[in-house]
């Protein structure tokens, strides 16, 4: 067993797992202790190294490509103090975290660990239901459904639409950018129907926009990690099967079919409000119809 305590985690290798568990200390990020510990595989990794510095030093992973749903939802963009596979060592532990390296480099070396690309992911991201809330509302999966409850300040657009619901199974993908603190970041889910959509994250139906606390609003990667984690993996996207191609279509005449009578005020009612904003001007007219036809989608 090879392992390093910090104040900023630990790192513990058995041979064939490296776990990761965060630290418990104030200067830990939110995110990573939400996160927890992370067991990786031997196969996943790519690389691992420790960089000294004069008052502290880095051990840092590299995994495979499209080994983890972290990384590819996050696509590189998690602040650096919230990234689980970067670990702050103090000085007089720089020994220590050299071995560890080479104990994991020496593994990766026995076992052929190949560098090429995954063609699935070997890590699970976190478990659901995940529910996090941020600036523009709550979103929540349970690992079949994604669930947007928008926040009172949300844009009175989205407001108008209600809560949006949207099947895993009708997912292309999520998108998700975070809030540096000096610009917004975003979080959209991608369907086949709104992939071609232009709307600003403020005004889409299918988009939290992030403007608020950078800590809160980080936590969102932890949704777009959980939903990623069960589209299919990036090595197998490309053109529907006929399979798929019929389900897409049944779906999509699912949607068609009118809502309950208990339904019908409800959406009489949202319908009359986008029209008044419409009619106000507060809606162009690609927005008004972008959004009235996410109305219909949701009932």
């Amino acid at each position: 067993m090879a392992e390093i305590i910090q104040r900023d985690g630990t790192w513990a290798f058995d041979g064939t797992t490296v776990r990761i568990t965060p630290g418990l200390h104030r200067s830990v990020p939110l995110f990573r202790q939400t996160y927890g510990e992370v067991a990786v595989p031997l196969e996943a990794i790519s690389g691992v190294a420790f960089e000294p510095e004069r008052r502290r030093g880095r051990l840092r992973m590299r995994l495979r490509e499209g080994a983890d749903p972290l990384l590819h939802a996050t696509g590189g963009r998690l602040p650096d103090p919230a990234d689980p596979y970067r670990l702050l060592v103090d000085v007089d532990r720089a020994g220590v975290a050299e071995y560890v390296a080479e104990e994991i480099r020496h593994a990766l070396l026995l076992d052929q660990i190949p560098k090429e690309p995954t063609k699935t992911y070997l890590l699970p991201g976190p478990p659901v239901p995940v529910s996090v809330r941020s600036s523009d509302g709550t979103v929540s999966f349970d690992g079949t459904q994604v669930r947007i409850d928008w926040a009172d300040t949300s844009d009175r657009v989205k407001r108008a639409t209600g809560p949006r619901i949207i099947d895993v199974g009708d997912l292309v993908q999520v998108e998700w950018l975070p809030n540096s603190g000096y610009e917004d970041g975003f979080m959209r889910f991608v369907t086949r129907e709104t992939s071609f959509s232009k709307l600003p994250p403020e005004k889409d139906p299918y988009a939290l926009d992030l403007w608020g606390s950078t800590r809160r609003d980080l936590l969102t990667a932890l949704v777009a990690t959980a939903v990623t984690a069960r589209l299919p993996h990036p090595s197998t996207r490309g053109e529907l099967a006929p399979g798929d191609e019929r389900a897409h279509r049944r779906r999509l005449a699912a949607a068609a079919v009118p809502p309950p009578a208990d339904h019908h005020d409800v959406l009489l009612r949202r319908l009359r409000e986008l029209g008044e904003l419409h009619r106000d001007g507060v809606l162009t007219d690609e927005e008004f119809a972008t959004t009235k036809a996410a109305v219909l989608r949701g009932f």
